[in-house]
């Protein structure tokens, strides 16, 4: 189906006033209910940027998270059954729905909702991939299919039954869903990551349990994920490492912290923040001191915003009313650190205090997205103390519900990219898009490219890695040859004198089966790197070492740890 509206749902789009009819009188509400017009003549962007709104209510409602298909069709969580009043009662009917917006008329704003998937509690995240939808709703993970065309979801296969706790608290449930650029889909909140099989079927290996909300990686692949006072981190090298010595309670270099708590800058005083009475959260002038709602980090990787935000990582603050950006540069010993861009000033910040920006994305477009909840209360009924119980009510903070924008964020030099219609193209048409300029394009080519299975690009690939100006190109041609079973050891052995780290650290890793069935020669090629001048490099190496059969493994280890044992990320690796 279709909507155009929804009844039962305030329309904000003929002015405060109309939401505000079903509550109670305007002039009473200390934090009035904003159109999307007048919530963006509140917003506060840091010169030259601007918010465009791509979607609203009654077309979106309550959104968490969105992924995008290969024809830059939006998909939503909308968790509409999340506190419905201060004491949560009803959040267990199943009211939440992945809605599907399209820009029909191209003209840059959603005009039309699908809803591809109803009946749901609570869910929480959404992947789409070539044959179906990966859609999370604790404690299930579902595979739902459009088999008709119609974007609906008519059919739904059971992958996981231990994605989250239904009944726990949704702050510390399972979410994420990232195809990552080892094809593999990782997770936040949750002990596992999973892939698509050859024959069709997620395979699943276990690994840490990392961050609370989002996860998202840089245009080299490295994952970030967050909690909620602890802004930002990463991991340098794959966590499922981590896995492999039960010994070792944790690993240097997985969720590794890039910034303690860093100070934040709302554009205006909040005093319906949890704790808010603390001294260490709020300053004396009621404004937020510091993260304390840390989310949805996001590296940008798009081409139609300033070429600055590349290296940047930007995080929600829902209570704070604001996104942050934080830039992360690699230290000396190849430790990245990040520290806030501005000095006293956030990238974003809102004066509507139901402004609750709670995820972010790259958009096919270029540009970066904002998700939107745009409600009262964001603070789960567990952790509400009476403190903030009593700002809500004092506040009418409580209703309405089931509003959500989705907003865009545009540069005075901003030309949006144009919408894809990668669904269509062949496999060899795909191929140059690994070298697109927005890193959307590049990962969504990879995946269809994956998933379609035709092995008939391989010698494009090939020459795509050996030849490509672009090491990013490069990297994803060589992941993309990995992930339809391809990399030969021609390939991987080019790929370890390649002159860029990232690609000579993901050809040690795609060696390994190689490694592990005994392959001397592999063996050599990658030991060869043991003094490599990039860390990353070493670091690999001295995991992928651990893939070695059993007769070569312990010379190999001690050779690393002799050359670099000094990086306890090394260290742990080859105890």
């Amino acid at each position: 189906m279709t909507q155009e509206g929804t009844p039962g749902v305030a329309d904000v789009r003929a002015g405060p006033s109309a939401v505000a009819a079903d509550t109670e009188p305007q002039k009473k509400l200390v934090a009035p209910v904003y159109s999307p017009e007048e919530e963006r003549a509140r917003f506060h962007a840091v010169d030259g940027y601007r918010l465009e709104l791509v979607a609203s209510e009654p077309l979106v409602q309550d959104p968490i998270a969105i992924d995008f298909d290969a024809d830059g069709r939006m998909y939503v969580v909308e968790m509409r059954g999340y506190m419905p009043n201060l004491q949560g009662t009803g959040e267990d009917r199943p009211t939440g729905r992945i809605v599907v917006l399209e820009d029909t008329d191209h003209d840059g704003r959603m005009d039309k909702s699908t809803v591809f998937m109803d009946s749901l509690v609570l869910p929480r995240a959404v992947k789409v991939l070539e044959h179906g939808v990966l859609v999370a709703a604790p404690p299930n993970l579902w595979l739902a299919r459009d088999t008709t065309g119609d974007l609906r979801a008519d059919t739904r296969e059971l992958i996981r039954s231990d994605y989250g706790n239904p009944k726990g608290n949704p702050e510390h449930s399972a979410n994420g869903l990232f195809w990552g650029i080892d094809n593999w889909i990782h997770n936040a909140n949750y002990a596992g990551q999973l892939r698509m099989g050859a024959d069709g079927h997620m395979i699943f290996r276990t690994a840490p349990e990392e961050g609370q909300w989002g996860v998202s990686s840089d245009e080299y692949g490295r994952l970030y994920r967050n909690s909620n006072e602890d802004p930002l981190r990463a991991d340098l090298i794959s966590s499922h490492y981590a896995m492999r010595n039960p010994n070792l309670s944790s690993l240097a270099g997985v969720y590794q912290q890039l910034t303690p708590n860093v100070a934040v800058w709302p554009a205006h005083k909040t005093p319906a923040v949890n704790r808010g009475y603390r001294a260490e959260t709020m300053r004396a002038d009621s404004t937020l001191a510091h993260y304390t709602s840390a989310g949805g980090p996001a590296a940008f990787v798009g081409d139609r915003l300033p070429a600055e935000l590349r290296r940047s990582v930007f995080i929600t603050e829902s209570a704070g009313n604001l996104v942050g950006r934080l830039i992360v540069r690699d230290s000396a010993d190849g430790i990245p650190v990040a520290r806030s861009a501005y000095d006293h000033k956030e990238f974003l910040t809102g004066s509507d205090e139901r402004f609750r920006p709670v995820s972010l994305a790259t958009a096919p477009d270029g540009t970066l997205y904002v998700v939107d909840m745009y409600r009262g209360i964001i603070q789960h009924r567990v952790y509400i103390t009476g403190y903030l119980e009593q700002k809500i009510t004092e506040r009418g903070l409580e209703q309405p519900i089931g509003l959500g924008r989705i907003w865009r964020v545009v540069h005075t030099s901003t030309v949006r990219d144009e919408t894809p219609h990668l669904s269509t193209k062949a496999p060899a048409a795909l191929v140059p898009y690994l070298g697109h300029a927005n890193g959307w394009w590049r990962l969504t080519a990879q995946r269809l490219l994956v998933e379609r299975g035709d092995t008939s690009v391989a010698p494009a690939l090939r020459q795509m890695l050996r030849t490509h100006a672009d090491d990013r190109a490069r990297l994803h041609a060589l992941w993309t040859l990995d992930g339809l079973g391809h990399a030969d050891q021609a390939s991987i052995e080019a790929a370890l004198t390649d002159r860029s780290a990232p690609v000579r650290a993901a050809a040690i890793r795609i060696g390994e089966p190689m490694l592990a069935a005994g392959d001397t020669t592999m063996r050599s090629a990658v030991m060869r790197l043991v003094s490599d001048r990039d860390p990353t490099v070493r670091r690999q190496l001295a995991a992928s070492a651990g893939e070695l059969v059993a007769s070569a493994r312990g010379a190999a280890l001690r050779e690393i740890g002799a050359r670099s044992g000094d990086d306890p990320v090394v260290a742990g690796l080859v105890v």
